[in-house]
């Protein structure tokens, strides 16, 4: 197949890469930036510099964009994708791109199918792109309005790239535990070095600063649109979150040994029984 891939950052660039390690799709690559595309070019990662005029070519376009980046680019060039080709789109959140990509994939004649995989980094940009980043990651897939057909060519494709786990849901599943599994440790992470004490924590820090400080290394224009367009689901997790961690504090105030053991040991077995 031709493959147009929108966006040569993390996701895009790791797209690229996978697709021409693990099959032989001819890809395009397009990119608001020139440059990256020529280098992208030039390591071999995409046969071919495209513009929208080359979306008239392909069977498959994946948007590696910001969700509203990736419904302006097909609205502005919606009039250029082949009739009956794939689109898809790589975003966090899908509880608004759906509903808005289904109605242009009706105007002008594509399948819309949407979808997120479950790989990252803390840094970003074609430089921290990888051909295995997917590698045995979940490809969540939620079909909104299209065909079956169109539903198993993506994960079909997914499955040659190297992901381990196609996750089909709808937009409503999909951003209720994306608030929970994804955005809420990201909120957690940037709560917990904003404290005062995190500027001195070397030589007092060992596995458990590390992990839960991990993903504070945030890409905050994209995390702030995230988490604004998942807020009701957000909220909903956050709420849960500080209800639980005031049961916490309250024990602890009140030197309650017995009450914070039977939460600590509560969370320990619903960890244990999970087995991850």
């Amino acid at each position: 197949m031709k493959i147009a891939v929108i966006g040569m950052g993390i996701i895009g660039g790791s797209f690229c890469k996978a697709l021409k390690k693990y099959t032989d799709h001819y890809i395009i690559g397009l990119n608001r930036t020139q440059s990256t595309l020529a280098r992208a070019f030039d390591d071999g990662v995409i046969d071919e510099i495209g513009s929208p005029r080359s979306l008239s070519e392909a069977d498959v376009v994946i948007l590696a964009l910001y969700p509203q980046a990736a419904i302006e680019f097909v609205e502005k060039y919606g009039g250029y994708i082949r009739r009956g080709a794939v689109v898809t789109d790589s975003s966090g959140i899908k509880g608004e791109i759906c509903p808005r990509m289904t109605e242009l994939a009706r105007r002008f004649g594509f399948e819309f199918v949407g979808s997120h995989p479950m790989a990252g980094k803390e840094t970003n940009g074609y430089e921290s792109s990888d051909g295995d980043l997917y590698r045995g990651a979940s490809y969540i897939i939620v079909p909104c309005e299209a065909g079956e057909s169109s539903v198993r060519l993506l994960s079909d494709l997914a499955l040659e790239m190297g992901f381990g786990m196609i996750k089909l849901t709808t937009p409503e599943e999909h951003d209720r535990m994306i608030a929970f599994t994804s955005q809420l440790p990201h909120v957690l992470a940037c709560a917990y070095v904003l404290s005062p004490c995190c500027p001195n924590h070397k030589g007092f820090s060992a596995g458990s600063y590390r992990d839960v400080s991990r993903v504070a290394n945030i890409n905050a224009e994209l995390w702030s649109e995230l988490f604004l367009e998942n807020r009701h689901q957000l909220i909903g997790e956050l709420d849960t979150l500080i209800e639980n961690i005031h049961s916490i504090t309250d024990a602890v105030k009140a030197n309650d040994k017995a009450r914070i053991e039977e939460l600590l040991e509560r969370a320990h077995k619903t960890k244990e029984m999970l087995g991850e």
